[in-house]
């Protein structure tokens, strides 16, 4: 079976929001400065990635952001983290 482009993108995203993770969970475990140095760069080199799929994701309607959330919704959840 052929994948669309679609299908390709979506695949392409979630592979790398999964090595993200990877990264966020790596980095600050390293004690090896040079190590650590190195996986930052890469995890930077992979967000960089990461923007362009999602670029190319909104240019072609694959993906459609949420709408921006309203000054009200934004005080709410300022509100919920602050009493923590």
């Amino acid at each position: 079976m052929i994948m669309n482009e679609k299908t390709m993108v979506a695949d392409a995203l979630t592979g790398v929001n999964g090595e993200l993770k990877m990264f966020g969970d790596m980095i600050p475990q390293t004690e090896n400065k040079e190590l650590k140095q190195c996986l930052k760069q890469i995890r930077s080199q992979c967000e960089m990635s990461q923007e362009k799929l999602y670029q190319i994701a909104r240019e072609k309607s694959y993906y459609v952001p949420a709408e921006k959330a309203t000054r009200e919704e934004v005080e709410h959840v300022k509100s919920i983290l602050s009493a923590n």
